[in-house]
This record gives structure tokens, C-alpha cells and sequence, in this order.
């Protein structure tokens, strides 16, 4: 019911800024929760940030400060800006919607930072 696409992602230098965005097949109004997702090698896929339809958000302790989760009704995108990036913020990013009891997942976008 829910197609996401994510873009944005590429290869930084520590302390740089990327600015993901997650393009979603319906009017994001409709979608009480989205939010984005990281997974690093090896490793299980860990909560970044969500924001709901009223406007609330909520951060991992690791990205408090750093990372701000956003969103534009009007071209039903979510945005993470992420800013002072360090090189164990390196994984691929997926961009996620709670939408009637369901998790919907796009395809992720690399993010990788260099020291």
C-alpha cells in the first residue's frame, strides 16, 4: 500500500553533512509514523529517527544533535538532515512508514563517512 523511495546517500568526509530524502507513494498525511532505519555490516537494523503525522519526533541518543528528521506533505518526501557525520555513522539508511499496522520499507541509500 506504501512505496518508498529513498535517495540522497554518498561518501563524505567526517564532520560533513548529507541530507536524506524518502519519497512515499501516498499522501504522508495518511501515515501516522515515518521514520528511518540504519543497518551497518553485520549488524541488525537500529531506530534513527521517526516522526508522526502531528508533527512529533523522536531520536536515537546517538544522533540527538546531529540529525533532524523533517517532513513536506506537499511532495510526500521525509527528510533526515544529518550533519557533524562521523565514520561509525556509516551504514545504509532505510526510510520506513507505519501505515494501518504494517511496517513498509524502501530499498536504502549508502551512507558512508571517511575520516
Amino acid at each position: 500500500q506504501v512505496q518508498l523511495v529513498e535517495s540522497g546517500g554518498g561518501l563524505v568526509q567526517a564532520g560533513g553533512s548529507l541530507r536524506l530524502s524518502c519519497a512515499a507513494s501516498r499522501s504522508i498525511f495518511s501515515i501516522y509514523i515515518m521514520g528511518w532505519y540504519l543497518q551497518a555490516p553485520g549488524k541488525q537494523r537500529e531506530l534513527v529517527a521517526t516522526i508522526t503525522s502531528g508533527g512529533s519526533t523522536n531520536y536515537a541518543d546517538s544522533v540527538k544533535g546531529r540529525f533532524t528528521i523533517s517532513r513536506d506533505n506537499t511532495k510526500n518526501t521525509v527528510y533526515l538532515q544529518m550533519n557533524s557525520l562521523k565514520p561509525e555513522d556509516t551504514a545504509l539508511y532505510y526510510c520506513a512508514a507505519d501505515y494501518r499496522g504494517r511496517y513498509y520499507w524502501g530499498q536504502g541509500t549508502q551512507v558512508t563517512v571517511s575520516s
